[in-house]
């Protein structure tokens, strides 16, 4: 059992989060490890295994290409840390500014085993459905 310091959080969100942005699912998955399982509110019972958390990362990305992740702060928590977020994410004319949590439990070798994210996404999809009717 191993507690990142929020140092080390923060440098792992460094490298990490900006993986985020752009459409690269593959360097997105490098961060996971083979038998990794992935949970957001848009895959509420979440998927596991590199081949799933593949097709689901390029299906999420194509569709966000622009948003932008950053770290508010990390919380040390057992083989992790908690990790607060912000996005932006734009959609039609606007950027949404949206803060979350996710929690993010790292392998031996480093990689990310274990990732819930939670956050309020009843913003997000009334800007998509205005989007959509406009």
């Amino acid at each position: 059992m191993k507690f990142l310091s929020a140092d080390e959080a923060r440098q792992f969100a460094e490298r990490w989060l900006p993986a985020w942005t752009g459409n690269d699912p593959a360097a997105l998955a490098d961060f996971y490890s083979d038998d990794a399982f992935y949970l957001d509110p848009g895959m509420t019972q979440g998927v596991r295994g590199k081949p799933a958390l593949l097709a689901y990362f390029t299906k999420l990305l194509a569709h966000n290409p622009d948003w932008v992740w950053s770290q508010i702060e990390g919380i040390p928590m057992e083989d992790g840390f908690l990790n607060k977020w912000r996005a932006r994410i734009p959609v039609g004319e606007s950027v949404l500014d949206i803060v979350g949590v996710c929690f993010v439990q790292l392998d031996e070798a480093g990689k990310i085993r274990r990732n819930e994210v939670y956050f309020d996404r009843s913003g997000l999809l009334a800007a998509i459905a205005q989007k959509k009717s406009g």
